[in-house]
Parts: C-alpha cells; sequence; structure tokens
C-alpha cells in the first residue's frame, strides 16, 4: 500500500523515505535531513489525532518538552514542526532492535546483561523525571539497543496523550504486562510508576518470563493490582537474593513500599556490584493461601468473574455491572478503577481490521495453525533453521511481526529450531563475506556475535576481515565470535600544492611529491602565460583531497599564430581591414581593428605610432577587440601596450 508521504519533503528540509514503525497515535519514517545530510527519525502524528486542534496544541507542547531533555540513554528530539495539517517530531534514528526483540531471541539474559541494561534505563529516566516528566508507557518495546549494548529509551512524552485518550487501541495489550497497579485503576501517578514497570522488565530480563500472563487485557490487569507474582528466585534459585529484593522492591503494589526514585534503585544496584552478598533493605508483602508455585499468588479483591463484557458493545456498556455488595467498600474503588481500564482498553473506536500477532514462540507450524486459525504460518526459508540451546527441533525461535504487534495481513513469518548442537563444529571461514551474510551464517550455525569495524586496504568495506576466534577453531553452539568488518582504505587527507606557473613536468612532480595523481590535462593559447607552463588548477591551492586524488590543470600553448599562417591576428596585431579617409594634417587616417588579450580581468592598452601615443583606455579580458584610428606617414611603427608592457610591435604602412 502506498503511503502518502513517502517521497514528500517536509518543511523544505526532510524527505521521507520509507515506513520504519506504527503505533497507537504516530507513523515513525526515516528521513533525510537536507540542511544536514543526515539520516533521522520522523515521527508523524495519524490523521484522526491531526484534525483534532486540542489534542494537535498538546502534542506540540508535550513534545518541545520532551525536545528539551538530553541524555546519552533517551533518543534525542531534533526537532518538533508543523507543516501544515501535519504535527511531526525528528528525532534520532536508531540502528539497533529492541529490548524485546532481543529479549525474544535470547530468553532470559545473564545477571550482567540485565545489570547493564537496566542501569541506563533507570538513568535515562532519572534524568526525565528530574525535568517533572514521567513516561507512563516503559516496556521493552520502547527501549531500543544500539550495537554496542548502549541502551536508548524512547516515546517520552507520547505516553502521557496516549494516557488522556478515552479511545485505546490494541497496542494497549503490550503495555498491560508492565503497567504499575495504580495506574491500571486509573488513580494519579508519579515517577514511582516507571520504577514499577522497570521492574517488571528487570524481572522478565532475570527469569525469562512475565509476572502475569492472560489472555485479555483485563485479566491481566486485574493480577497487577490483586496479586503477588512468584519470586525469581522460586523460578530460577541461581538468581542472586540480593537482584531478586531490588526487583521485587520495584515491583511493590504498596507505594510506600517501592522505590521512591531512580536513584534510590540505581543505589542498591551498585552496591550489589561492589558486593553481591549485601542486604537490600525490603520486606516482602505476606504471600495468602498455600505455596503454589506454579502461579501467581492472589489477594482476592475483585476477578474477571466479577465483570460481564460483551467486547462488540459501546464503551458505556463495557463497563461491568457492579455487584451489590455495599459492605465491601474498599473492593468498590478497585472494582471501580479496574473497570476504568476496561473501557479504554476494550473500546478500541475505530475501523481497523487489524489482527494481534499471537506469540507461536516454542509451538511447532503445525501447533501455531491449529492454536490460531485466523493467522497464515510461513516459514521464511526451510534452509534457515538454526541451532537452538532453547527450543526443541520444529519449534518456532523467531516471529515476524513480532507478539502483539499489529497484523493487516493475517501472515506470520517464522524462523524453525534445529535443535541443541550437541558436537563442536570448526569455525567456519567468513573472510570476504559481506557482514549480513556472515551473520546468516553464524546465526545458522548457533553461534552469537558481535561486530568491530577496521582500516583494511585489502578488504573491500562492508565485508569481513577477520574473526575471533580463527576460522577452524573449534566452538560450540551459543558461543560468541567476533567479526572484524572492514571500513576499507584508511583515508588520508592532503594539501593541494600550488602549480600554477609550473613546467607541466614540475606540475606532475608537485602532485606526486604529496601522493595526488595527475588529472586531466587541457590545453589552451594564452597571451600572459609562457607555453608549456600551468594556467590554472582544478582545485584550489590549500584545499584537503584523499591522497590518491587526481588534480587537473591546463597548460599554456603560447599566443595564437599570426593572421599569416592562421588567418587569426595575434594579440596586438591588426586585422588587415582599415579604412582610408583622406589625408589630415599631411597624414593618413586609418582604422585597425586590434585583438585584446583574454587575461587578466581587466588592463590598460596603449597604442603608439612612431612613439606617439595616439590611443590608450582601459579593457576588460571579455572585450575581445577594439577599432583603433591611427594618423602616420609611409611605413610606421605601430607599438601595443598592456598594463605598459610592450606587446606588439607591428610595421603599418600609411598611403
Amino acid at each position: 500500500m502506498n503511503d502518502k508521504y513517502i517521497g514528500k519533503l517536509l518543511d523544505n528540509r526532510y524527505e521521507i523515505l520509507e515506513v520504519i514503525g506504527t503505533g497507537g497515535m504516530a507513523v515513525v519514517y526515516k528521513a533525510l535531513c537536507h540542511r544536514l545530510n543526515r539520516f533521522v527519525a520522523v515521527k508523524i502524528l495519524k490523521d484522526e489525532y491531526a484534525k483534532d486542534e486540542e489534542f494537535r496544541n498538546r502534542f506540540h507542547a508535550e513534545s518541545h518538552a520532551v525536545a528539551m531533555l538530553s541524555h546519552p540513554n533517551i533518543v534525542a528530539v531534533y526537532d518538533v514542526s508543523r507543516s501544515n495539517s501535519i504535527e511531526y517530531i525528528v528525532m534520532e534514528l536508531i540502528d539497533g532492535m529492541s529490548l524485546k526483540e532481543y529479549m525474544q531471541r535470547r530468553g532470559e539474559l545473564t545477571q550482567k546483561e540485565a545489570i547493564h541494561f537496566i542501569t541506563q534505563i533507570l538513568k535515562a529516566l532519572s534524568h526525565a523525571h528530574s525535568k517533572g516528566i514521567i513516561h507512563r508507557d516503559i516496556k521493552p518495546h520502547n527501549i531500543m539497543l544500539l550495537r554496542d549494548s548502549t541502551v536508548k529509551v524512547a516515546d517520552f512524552g507520547i505516553a502521557r496523550l496516549e494516557s488522556s485518550q478515552k479511545t485505546v487501541t490494541r497496542e494497549a495489550f503490550g503495555s498491560v504486562h508492565y503497567i504499575a497497579p495504580e495506574q491500571a485503576k486509573g488513580s494519579h501517578i508519579d515517577c514511582r510508576a516507571d520504577i514499577y514497570s522497570t521492574g517488571v522488565m528487570f524481572y522478565e530480563m532475570l527469569t525469562g518470563r512475565l509476572p502475569y500472563e492472560g489472555d485479555t487485557p483485563v485479566s491481566i490487569a486485574i493480577q497487577h493490582i490483586n496479586s503477588l507474582p512468584l519470586s525469581p528466585r522460586e523460578i530460577n534459585p541461581e538468581i542472586p537474593e540480593a537482584l531478586e529484593k531490588i526487583t521485587m522492591k520495584a515491583m511493590a503494589p504498596n507505594l510506600a513500599k517501592r522505590y521512591s526514585s531512580t536513584d534510590e534503585m540505581i543505589s542498591d544496584i551498585e552496591e550489589y556490584r561492589k558486593n553481591p552478598d549485601v542486604d537490600i533493605a525490603y520486606e516482602p508483602p505476606v504471600k495468602p493461601g498455600e505455596d503454589d508455585l506454579s502461579a501467581t499468588k492472589p489477594i482476592k479483591l475483585v476477578s474477571e468473574e466479577d465483570i460481564e463484557i460483551e467486547e462488540d458493545e459501546p464503551e458505556n456498556n463495557l463497563l461491568a455491572k457492579l455487584p451489590l455488595i455495599a459492605t465491601v467498600a474498599a473492593a468498590l474503588v478497585f472494582v471501580i478503577g479496574v473497570f476504568s481500564l476496561v473501557g479504554a482498553l476494550f473500546d478500541s473506536g475505530s475501523s481497523s481490521k487489524d489482527l494481534i500477532t499471537p506469540d507461536v514462540l516454542g509451538m511447532t507450524i503445525e501447533e501455531a495453525l491449529r492454536e490460531y486459525e485466523d493467522f497464515e504460518i510461513i516459514e521464511t526459508d526451510g534452509d534457515a533453521r538454526e541451532y537452538s540451546d532453547k527450543y526443541e527441533e520444529g519449534e518456532i525461535i523467531k516471529q515476524r511481526p513480532q507478539a502483539e504487534e499489529n497484523n493487516s495481513t493475517g501472515k506470520i513469518y517464522v524462523t524453525v529450531s534445529k535443535g541443541k548442537r550437541e558436537e563442536e563444529i570448526a569455525l567456519r571461514d567468513l573472510t570476504n563475506m559481506s557482514e549480513e551474510q556472515a551473520k546468516i551464517v553464524l546465526q545458522r550455525d548457533g553461534l552469537t556475535y558481535t561486530v568491530e569495524t577496521e582500516n583494511s586496504d585489502e578488504i573491500e568495506a562492508g565485508y569481513v576481515i577477520k574473526t575471533d576466534p580463527k576460522e577452524g577453531v573449534s566452538v560450540s553452539s551459543g558461543d560468541a565470535i567476533t567479526i572484524y568488518v572492514s571500513l576499507g582504505k584508511e583515508v588520508k587527507e592532503v594539501a593541494v600544492p600550488k602549480i600554477t606557473g609550473l613546467t607541466e613536468e614540475k606540475a606532475i612532480e608537485a602532485l606526486s611529491e604529496v601522493k595526488l595523481n595527475k588529472g586531466s590535462v587541457g590545453y589552451e593559447n594564452s597571451d600572459t602565460v609562457q607555453k608549456g607552463y600551468v594556467i590554472r588548477q582544478d582545485v584550489a591551492v590549500g584545499e584537503k583531497r584523499a591522497e590518491g586524488t587526481s588534480v587537473g590543470f591546463t597548460v599554456s600553448n603560447g599566443p595564437k599564430k599570426s593572421e599569416v599562417s592562421e588567418n587569426k591576428p595575434p594579440v596586438g596585431s591588426s586585422t588587415g581591414e582599415e579604412t582610408k579617409p583622406p589625408v589630415t594634417d599631411n597624414k593618413i587616417k586609418i582604422t585597425r581593428t586590434i585583438r585584446l588579450p583574454s587575461e587578466p580581468d581587466s588592463f590598460t592598452v596603449k597604442i603608439t605610432v612612431n612613439g606617439e601615443t595616439q590611443y590608450e583606455s582601459k579593457h576588460k579580458g571579455t572585450d575581445g577587440s577594439v577599432d583603433v584610428s591611427l594618423k602616420g606617414n609611409g611605413t610606421s611603427t605601430v607599438c601595443v601596450y598592456i598594463n605598459d608592457v610592450l606587446r606588439q610591435e607591428i610595421p603599418i604602412t600609411f598611403q
């Protein structure tokens, strides 16, 4: 489907190139900034929101506030603009993947990775909170990872606007896994809501699973309000107790027991780094009921059975009929909050027919087809199956679109596991493969990779120079391989020397001395530069050029030949055409056409007859020639001077 913005130039500056993402309120495009010659991301507000003047004003104001944020772990906002009916934000273009994509590929992360990522996220939030900005939608989908493992938090500000809308699209299904209890109840929120969401992400990184799962956004939201999750060490006993306490304190349902600031949480993480046995101050809430490790621990306040929902009814009818139990006033408060969330999450208010992509990871293709009949499951390439330590042979290990994303085609493209590699293999020779080809080979062999770049005189830019370990070394599934990709030859720049006024041979030598090459050489006549010498050079003196660059120049052929040989008179000569008026003062008057030089740009012409100055005037190099009246008797000597320098001596017979 064609996009109306593709190819459009916004504000005569940003050329829209392609769609790179779609959210509930805006579409993100890759664009080229013509003014700074760099690629950027442009987020354009969707038409249904752009038509609302009040919303546009709030979007503009909120975006300006976010543009004030400046932190290495926050996606930079370069510009906020209005172009006719278009509202858009210009942002830093991130070359990387979302944290959600990374986690889906890796499963549970190492403790070192989890701490590395969560610390950067907390530092970004700390900066935003210090400016009075709450994110409101912290989730791994909004966290971008660069190739060097730097984290960038995206979508500040726009979450505030989304949360204020009565109509919330199905993107809410992704957000509700990370929503704070007070946010789910529709209560007032502060920076601690972001801390809760960050705690959920930390939990997911350490355990490889979400604290709460459910078939509907409502069921998940109710668990955030009513339940306590399994502690991380109940899922994986290898997780240190200190990290478990940090995670659970960040996710404390009771605001008084939760971290009051991101700096507090960062401080505890830093203490753990110094001493893994540190005792983190946290008192876990009492878990009621039997100790059931297969599920979350319920705190019975409200349940889905108390709520009657007809999904096709308008928003007002989606609110459940409240049980007539006046004795449980506190529970009623929770119910009202949950109902508010129900109305928001299920009232899409749009005509979109997009499906929400299910999570098919871990299923076989056959199982996915049976479970999700509305979708077509397509294996990308049977030869592209990959080894996996996490998934059995035949199980899906990758999917596109990702789980919970909109899906307008009903198609899910998947990669299938080849099972766990039992034996070691010899690392293949990746030298001279393109970077993308090398990545594909490593992935198919069940290996992970990092990319380093360096210059190479032999290997073309974008192709692999070497690997670490080297080819032939035995490696096992999951091993990390470093591939070194060429940046091409190292480019050194030199200043272009002055070669005008040199002979052609000397000019070539001067260029060679600074490792520049002779470019194209032209030849032309010149009345000011001696034959064989350089008149001008194509690149100005002192300009920087890469070594090996060719520099062209023009060499003089000297003045044009005389009229006798070429029928073209030299500078200062007459054309041979003359007028013979009557004799005046015993002298004969004639008119001659004198050719003028093309250089310099301006000069003075003086003409004498037998030493008597009969003409003197200023001229330009573009004048070409001048008609001059001369007087004399018999054969006389006519001299032509350019800037007082004798250029021609012409014998003329006056008769």
